[in-house]
């Protein structure tokens, strides 16, 4: 055989072995938008004494902490957490509603969790922090 034969199935043999590596990568990025650490972990809400810890092993978020009302402590507060592509989404419990209702979670850059919720024309987003990065008032 020709060296061009050679030549040629060396040439297909890194085209093909670039490629791969190319899929590889991308998958890992496609990955790697919502890991299962983003989330899971003690965050406080923003503007109350509320603290909840997410439990992604178990797809939920149980309060912690509540200084206003204690008795929710050991409540699920949001259940059947998922990830998305960017996001997640779970059923969070609204006490005025009664009622487990969908919310997406997502991540800031500044590393801030924000569950956003909506009911009929309305939406609502709630920040919370990572505990961590806050006193425990």
């Amino acid at each position: 055989m020709s060296n061009n034969f050679y030549h040629r199935h060396a040439v297909g043999k890194s085209i093909q072995t670039v490629f791969l590596l190319w899929v590889l990568s991308l998958a890992s990025i496609a990955s790697s938008k919502a890991t299962a650490t983003d989330i899971a972990g003690t965050w406080k809400h923003a503007e109350m004494p509320v603290w909840i810890e997410i439990r992604l092993d178990q797809g939920e978020g149980i309060v912690v902490r509540n200084n206003k009302f204690p008795e929710r402590e050991g409540q699920v507060f949001i259940k059947e957490i998922t990830a998305k592509q960017d996001a997640w989404t779970g059923l969070a419990y609204i006490h005025k509603l009664e009622a487990f209702k969908t919310v997406e979670i997502t991540l800031s850059d500044s590393g801030t969790m924000q569950l956003t919720g909506k009911v009929g024309f309305f939406s609502r987003t709630v920040e919370w922090l990572p505990a961590d990065s806050t006193a425990q008032e």
